[in-house]
Protein backbone atom coordinates (compact mmCIF):
# COMPACT_ATOMS: atom_id res chain seq x y z
CA UNK A 1 0.00 0.00 0.00
CA UNK A 2 1.19 3.49 -0.72
CA UNK A 3 2.30 5.63 2.10
CA UNK A 4 0.21 9.15 1.87
CA UNK A 5 2.60 12.09 1.16
CA UNK A 6 2.46 14.98 3.82
CA UNK A 7 0.91 17.77 2.10
CA UNK A 8 0.50 21.31 3.71
CA UNK A 9 -2.59 22.36 1.94
CA UNK A 10 -5.94 22.72 3.10
CA UNK A 11 -9.22 23.24 0.78
CA UNK A 12 -12.32 25.50 1.13
CA UNK A 13 -15.35 25.44 -0.79
CA UNK A 14 -16.81 29.33 0.11
CA UNK A 15 -20.83 29.65 -0.37
CA UNK A 16 -20.74 33.15 1.35
CA UNK A 17 -19.27 35.59 0.63
CA UNK A 18 -20.16 35.09 -3.22
CA UNK A 19 -21.45 36.95 -6.00
CA UNK A 20 -24.21 36.00 -8.42
CA UNK A 21 -24.10 36.67 -11.98
CA UNK A 22 -24.86 40.28 -11.88
CA UNK A 23 -21.68 40.80 -9.38
CA UNK A 24 -24.09 40.87 -6.24
CA UNK A 25 -22.92 39.00 -2.71
CA UNK A 26 -24.71 36.40 -2.11
CA UNK A 27 -24.96 32.98 -0.34
CA UNK A 28 -24.93 29.54 -2.60
CA UNK A 29 -26.62 26.64 -2.02
CA UNK A 30 -24.52 23.42 -1.03
CA UNK A 31 -24.72 20.77 -3.02
CA UNK A 32 -24.64 16.71 -2.79
CA UNK A 33 -22.36 16.55 -5.78
CA UNK A 34 -19.72 19.07 -4.42
CA UNK A 35 -19.05 17.16 -1.05
CA UNK A 36 -18.96 13.58 -2.55
CA UNK A 37 -16.77 14.66 -5.45
CA UNK A 38 -14.46 17.19 -3.82
CA UNK A 39 -13.60 15.08 -0.66
CA UNK A 40 -12.96 12.30 -3.59
CA UNK A 41 -10.45 14.55 -4.95
CA UNK A 42 -9.01 16.15 -1.82
CA UNK A 43 -8.67 12.53 -0.33
CA UNK A 44 -7.01 10.92 -3.27
CA UNK A 45 -4.31 13.90 -3.53
CA UNK A 46 -3.41 13.70 0.21
CA UNK A 47 -4.97 17.28 0.99
CA UNK A 48 -5.50 17.48 5.01
CA UNK A 49 -9.18 18.76 5.12
CA UNK A 50 -11.06 20.18 2.81
CA UNK A 51 -13.76 22.89 4.48
CA UNK A 52 -17.30 23.74 3.45
CA UNK A 53 -18.35 27.77 4.58
CA UNK A 54 -21.18 28.38 5.09
CA UNK A 55 -23.13 30.80 7.26
CA UNK A 56 -26.91 29.43 6.88
CA UNK A 57 -27.91 26.47 9.55
CA UNK A 58 -30.09 24.98 7.17
CA UNK A 59 -27.32 24.45 5.16
CA UNK A 60 -24.77 22.95 8.14
CA UNK A 61 -27.33 20.74 9.37
CA UNK A 62 -27.26 19.27 5.67
CA UNK A 63 -23.78 19.04 5.71
CA UNK A 64 -24.03 17.30 8.35
CA UNK A 65 -26.70 14.83 7.61
CA UNK A 66 -24.95 14.10 4.45
CA UNK A 67 -21.51 13.87 6.27
CA UNK A 68 -22.70 11.82 8.60
CA UNK A 69 -24.85 9.37 6.77
CA UNK A 70 -21.21 7.89 5.05
CA UNK A 71 -18.95 8.14 8.22
CA UNK A 72 -21.00 6.99 11.08
CA UNK A 73 -24.24 5.63 9.62
CA UNK A 74 -25.03 2.74 7.03
CA UNK A 75 -23.81 4.83 4.49
CA UNK A 76 -20.15 3.83 6.44
CA UNK A 77 -20.42 0.27 6.15
CA UNK A 78 -21.43 0.05 3.05
CA UNK A 79 -18.51 2.42 1.06
CA UNK A 80 -15.76 2.43 3.47
CA UNK A 81 -13.69 4.55 0.96
CA UNK A 82 -16.38 7.37 0.61
CA UNK A 83 -16.41 7.55 4.04
CA UNK A 84 -12.94 8.18 4.26
CA UNK A 85 -13.02 10.56 1.77
CA UNK A 86 -15.75 12.32 3.68
CA UNK A 87 -14.21 12.61 6.91
CA UNK A 88 -12.29 15.31 5.71
CA UNK A 89 -14.86 17.10 5.48
CA UNK A 90 -15.78 20.25 7.98
CA UNK A 91 -18.21 22.54 8.32
CA UNK A 92 -17.71 26.10 9.15
CA UNK A 93 -19.71 29.43 9.41
CA UNK A 94 -17.44 31.46 8.03
CA UNK A 95 -13.39 32.13 6.06
CA UNK A 96 -12.38 33.92 9.91
CA UNK A 97 -13.67 30.90 11.94
CA UNK A 98 -11.37 28.00 9.77
CA UNK A 99 -8.54 30.54 9.85
CA UNK A 100 -9.15 31.04 13.85
CA UNK A 101 -9.24 26.94 13.76
CA UNK A 102 -5.87 26.10 11.43
CA UNK A 103 -4.13 29.30 13.52
CA UNK A 104 -4.58 26.98 17.04
CA UNK A 105 -4.19 23.76 15.59
CA UNK A 106 -0.88 24.91 13.01
CA UNK A 107 2.06 26.78 14.36
CA UNK A 108 3.12 27.29 10.78
CA UNK A 109 1.61 30.22 8.81
CA UNK A 110 -1.16 30.46 6.49
CA UNK A 111 -1.09 31.46 3.24
CA UNK A 112 -4.52 32.26 1.37
CA UNK A 113 -4.65 31.14 -2.52
CA UNK A 114 -8.16 31.91 -4.33
CA UNK A 115 -8.99 30.63 -7.43
CA UNK A 116 -10.94 32.61 -9.98
CA UNK A 117 -12.14 31.99 -13.58
CA UNK A 118 -10.66 35.46 -14.30
CA UNK A 119 -7.08 36.30 -15.25
CA UNK A 120 -5.12 38.58 -12.69
CA UNK A 121 -2.07 40.61 -13.40
CA UNK A 122 0.02 38.69 -10.73
CA UNK A 123 -1.39 35.25 -10.64
CA UNK A 124 0.43 32.72 -9.22
CA UNK A 125 1.61 30.07 -11.76
CA UNK A 126 0.69 25.96 -11.12
CA UNK A 127 4.38 25.35 -11.38
CA UNK A 128 4.90 28.11 -8.83
CA UNK A 129 2.36 26.76 -5.99
CA UNK A 130 3.34 23.51 -6.70
CA UNK A 131 7.08 24.14 -5.62
CA UNK A 132 5.92 26.08 -2.56
CA UNK A 133 3.98 23.28 -1.27
CA UNK A 134 7.02 21.10 -1.98
CA UNK A 135 9.09 23.30 0.37
CA UNK A 136 10.04 22.53 3.93
CA UNK A 137 8.68 25.67 5.40
CA UNK A 138 6.69 27.54 8.07
CA UNK A 139 3.64 27.95 5.63
CA UNK A 140 -0.03 26.09 5.65
CA UNK A 141 -1.85 26.90 2.13
CA UNK A 142 -5.67 27.21 2.22
CA UNK A 143 -6.68 27.10 -1.65
CA UNK A 144 -9.99 28.84 -1.18
CA UNK A 145 -12.78 27.72 -4.31
CA UNK A 146 -15.92 30.01 -5.16
CA UNK A 147 -19.75 28.60 -5.31
CA UNK A 148 -22.27 30.45 -8.03
CA UNK A 149 -19.87 32.96 -10.24
CA UNK A 150 -17.20 33.03 -7.92
CA UNK A 151 -15.59 34.57 -4.91
CA UNK A 152 -16.50 38.10 -3.81
CA UNK A 153 -14.28 40.77 -4.05
CA UNK A 154 -13.86 40.85 0.06
CA UNK A 155 -12.19 37.09 -0.17
CA UNK A 156 -9.63 37.93 -3.08
CA UNK A 157 -8.29 41.33 -1.31
CA UNK A 158 -8.12 39.05 1.60
CA UNK A 159 -5.73 36.44 -0.22
CA UNK A 160 -1.46 35.99 -0.38
CA UNK A 161 -1.85 34.93 -4.17
CA UNK A 162 -4.45 35.05 -6.72
CA UNK A 163 -4.35 31.62 -8.62
CA UNK A 164 -3.91 31.37 -12.31
CA UNK A 165 -7.11 30.39 -14.22
CA UNK A 166 -7.94 27.03 -15.79
CA UNK A 167 -7.52 27.29 -19.55
CA UNK A 168 -9.09 25.09 -21.98
CA UNK A 169 -8.66 25.00 -25.83
CA UNK A 170 -11.29 27.36 -26.51
CA UNK A 171 -13.20 30.13 -25.41
CA UNK A 172 -15.54 28.69 -23.11
CA UNK A 173 -14.86 29.43 -19.62
CA UNK A 174 -17.26 27.82 -17.42
CA UNK A 175 -16.31 24.53 -15.40
CA UNK A 176 -18.58 23.50 -12.59
CA UNK A 177 -16.76 23.78 -9.34
CA UNK A 178 -16.00 20.16 -8.95
CA UNK A 179 -14.54 19.78 -11.84
CA UNK A 180 -12.47 22.74 -11.05
CA UNK A 181 -10.72 21.52 -8.10
CA UNK A 182 -10.19 17.84 -9.46
CA UNK A 183 -7.81 19.88 -12.40
CA UNK A 184 -6.35 22.09 -9.70
CA UNK A 185 -5.43 19.45 -7.24
CA UNK A 186 -3.72 17.63 -10.18
CA UNK A 187 -2.00 19.78 -11.37
CA UNK A 188 -0.59 20.79 -7.40
CA UNK A 189 -0.72 17.55 -6.44
CA UNK A 190 -0.47 14.81 -9.42
CA UNK A 191 2.49 12.41 -9.81
CA UNK A 192 2.42 12.86 -13.59
CA UNK A 193 4.54 9.98 -13.95
CA UNK A 194 7.40 11.22 -11.57
CA UNK A 195 8.54 8.34 -9.77
CA UNK A 196 7.29 8.32 -5.99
Amino acid sequence: MRKSPKINLYVALIHYPVVNKNGQIIASAVTNLDLHDIARAAKTYGVKKYYIITPIDDQKKLVKKITAHWTHGVGAEFNPLRREALELITVRSSLEEVLDEMGQRELKKIRLVVTSAKKNQNSLSYSDFRDMLNIKNDNQYILLFGTAWGLAKEVIEKADYVLEPISGNTPYNHLSVRSAAAIIMDRLLGNHGLSS
